[in-house]
């Protein structure tokens, strides 16, 4: 079942949790399938998360972020990485979740253990920038996570101040596709099969 926009109208950290086991499916034009099991996510929460791009105001950058959720916010990093963000929140509330790293399920030869190389297996680049992940060509089938989820701090923003403590990077325990360092100690949020759908408050 792909998930619906109300999915991703929900807040970000609860996105981000729910997307643990879910499958993100890449339709190219010649007909091929990609797809993979979302293994690592990031919550970026809004504008008052110093971390999250919306901190720094609206921008031609940051836009999809203020308009409906649901949709792909893509921005390069180093001049050579592209990231693959799901907008979430309501409508003008500008927020988002990173998909750092998938499991290949099908369709995919390349390393996917981290945003960068997910969206260079998947050929996602800024031609992506406003993709509706409800649509044909880039969107997300329900899952469940197979094992327990972990928080821990998100990777690369110590700029944030406090903000870079929060435990907003989730992670499926113990898989091999998870990328990078684990951050701040990880706390164990759910049991292995627990519903995709509970909501973290």
């Amino acid at each position: 079942m792909r998930l619906d926009r109300d999915f991703f109208a929900e807040p970000a950290r609860e996105v981000a949790r729910r997307l643990i086991g879910a499958r993100l499916v890449r339709r190219f034009d010649d007909g091929r399938f990609a797809v993979g099991r979302i293994v690592e996510t990031e919550a970026y929460v809004g504008p008052e998360d110093l971390a999250c791009h919306a901190s720094r105001g609206r921008t031609a950058r940051t836009e999809v972020m203020f308009g409906p959720p649901g949709h792909a916010y893509v921005f390069l990093v180093y001049g050579m990485h592209h990231c693959l963000n799901a907008v979430t929140d309501p409508q003008g509330r500008p927020a988002a979740v990173l998909l750092r790293a998938i499991e290949p399920v099908m369709g995919i030869a390349a390393p996917t253990n981290g945003p960068g190389r997910l969206c260079r297996a998947l050929g996602i680049d800024l031609a992506f920038y406003g993709e509706d992940l409800c649509g044909e060509r880039l969107f997300v089938e329900a899952g469940a996570p197979r094992a327990p989820v972990d928080a821990s701090a998100r990777i690369g923003v110590d700029y944030a101040g406090a903000w870079a403590r929060r435990r907003l990077r989730f992670s499926e325990r113990r898989n091999p596709f998870v990328s990078g360092r684990r951050g701040a100690p990880r706390k164990r949020l759910s049991r292995p099969g627990a519903s995709p759908t509970v909501a973290l408050r």
